[in-house]
């Protein structure tokens, strides 16, 4: 299960929204990682996408070490990308799982194919696509 407080789901939401018709991306962190079955987002960082498509998305490298900087400074840690699926629904595309940064993150996902956002998250388990619920806080 992870939990997103509503106005960081709203942050996100509302920067994939300012990125259409390209897909939008970026980073979640998060502090307390001792209950495993709970992840608590605690931190958005938008990030540019350098594939400037609507198809895919490349995280920034500077953004991205921006990020995990600047969690690492709040005693926090990066633990989930974000992105946008500009006209499909809000599962893992076959490019999604193959380039997975970190199997053990999370990885959400926000469609607007019926243009109101749908947001999923899911974890990539040995090759397996498992969603896991969210919870808005």
């Amino acid at each position: 299960m992870i939990e997103i407080p509503s106005t960081i789901l709203d942050a996100i939401e509302g920067y994939l929204i300012s990125q259409y018709p390209l897909e939008g991306c970026g980073l979640v962190g998060a502090s307390n990682l001792d209950d495993i079955s709970l992840l608590r987002v605690i931190s958005w960082y938008p990030c540019k996408n350098t594939a400037q498509s609507g198809k895919l998305y490349e995280l920034d490298p500077l953004d991205y070490l921006k990020a995990d900087r600047e969690a690492e400074s709040k005693n926090q840690q990066i633990v989930g990308v974000v992105h946008s699926h500009t006209h499909s629904d809000p599962y893992p595309s076959l490019t999604d799982v193959s380039s997975a940064p970190d199997p053990n993150w999370h990885y959400i996902i926000t469609s607007f194919r019926f243009h109101s956002p749908s947001t999923r998250s899911y974890k990539f388990l040995a090759g397996k696509i498992k969603e896991e619920k969210i919870v808005i806080t």
